[in-house]
């Protein structure tokens, strides 16, 4: 993306899988040349271009430092890189706990300050009553501090007798397979606790849906869609809650070629077990969405500076709202046209989450709590929302 630093120009590019902690800011003359590492031209094609770019024929030097630079920080297909990731993917496969991966970034990582950072957002939980028959809720997975009006209006939903629930929590997937499944058996660790995984309930899932199954997704030692609900969480209901993590990949194929999600046989496999899983288990589970809304700006490839509530993003509220009703309504099919229209240009990175969980409780309703939009940077947005579902 784009450097955030005023001071240093460039292109920001980072690692979201975090093989590499490694964070590198290419400076403007030279992001052109990142075309050129393609797999198909070759280093004379990229000293040919250094040539031109520097009008000095002595760019050996620039070249391998370029070369370098990238390879030693695990951005280049290479064996450096493929070390990384062997290594990254073992310690997760091998490690007997899902470890917090945003604690100390995100939010507070000891137990009272987050205590204290998450009673100021929620505060007394006084806020609109929930509907009869909650089944569920959406929350946004945005920054807590960004997002947590939208996170208190869909937490307060909440009450105690909550408690004793299994959380199924169907978080997006922002870099796992598309048209795949992400789960884990391991327990969730936070700062408040240890969140207990529903073992029993993967493996079933794992079982009888297992082409579209990812058995211990890496994508869940990084993700946060997931790990910001397991701490509202806890906070609200006590750290040994139960849980049932699955990460949702993106149904691009569907967005791009046509047709219905389920029109793949994993996606529908998984739909069916899951969805026989909440008719067998009934009020014995509670549904958490973790999900954000549109994308827009520079940061997302928008030719345009999104401002909250300004200009397109007027229209983009009423294009999100329109999406909002037809979940509203329980209409699975509804959503998804509105959905792909243009291949999803607003880029609703919660959509899958939503359309599982609208095959899988054909029954359910929403309401609508809380819609906002924020400012992730000066020229690019995230919308969100609250919803409360009930049967």
């Amino acid at each position: 993306m784009p450097s955030p630093l005023a001071d240093r120009p460039g292109l920001l590019i980072r690692d979201p899988y975090h093989y590499s902690d490694a964070t590198l800011i290419i400076p403007p003359p030279l992001v052109e040349c990142l075309r050129f590492f393609d797999g198909e031209r070759t280093e004379l094609d990229l000293r040919a271009h250094l040539v031109r770019l520097t009008g000095d024929v002595r760019v050996s030097e620039l070249e391998q430092h370029l070369v370098r630079t990238l390879s030693e920080a695990g951005f280049l297909d290479d064996e450096v890189y493929h070390r990384l990731r062997h290594e990254r993917r073992k310690q997760f496969a091998e490690a007997p706990f899902r470890q917090p991966a945003h604690a100390g970034s995100a939010y507070p990582e000891e137990p009272d300050p987050l205590r204290a950072t998450l009673g100021r957002y929620l505060g007394d939980g006084a806020g609109e009553p929930p509907p009869a028959r909650l089944v569920g809720i959406a929350a946004p997975h945005v920054s807590p501090e960004g997002g947590w009006q939208t996170y208190r209006a869909a937490y307060e939903a909440l009450r105690p007798e909550h408690r004793d629930r299994i959380f199924v929590i169907l978080g997006t997937s922002h870099y796992g397979a598309p048209e795949r499944f992400g789960l884990t058996r391991k327990p969730f660790v936070t700062p408040l606790g240890t969140a207990r995984t529903e073992v029993e309930l993967v493996d079933r899932l794992a079982a009888r849906a297992a082409e579209a199954v990812e058995m211990e997704d890496y994508c869940h030692a990084t993700e946060h869609s997931i790990e910001f609900q397991v701490v509202f969480l806890q906070h609200l209901l006590g750290p040994q809650i139960r849980i049932l993590p699955i990460l949702v990949g993106s149904f691009a194929r569907s967005l791009y070629e046509g047709g219905k999600p389920e029109d793949n046989e994993g996606v529908r496999r998984f739909f069916g077990e899951l969805g026989e899983l909440a008719a067998a288990l009934g009020e014995r589970l509670f549904w958490v969405l973790g999900i954000d809304m549109a994308h827009m700006g520079r940061r997302y490839g928008d030719p345009f500076a999104a401002r909250a509530d300004r200009g397109p993003m007027a229209q983009v509220a009423e294009r999100d709202r329109a999406r909002i009703e037809r979940v509203a309504e329980g209409d699975a099919e509804g959503f998804w046209e509105l959905v792909q229209e243009n291949h999803d240009d607003l880029k609703w990175c919660g959509s899958a989450p939503l359309y599982t969980f609208l095959r899988v409780l054909p029954q359910a309703r929403s309401q609508l709590r809380r819609y906002e939009q924020w400012n992730i940077d000066p020229q690019s947005v995230v919308s969100f929302a609250a919803l409360a579902f009930s049967a």
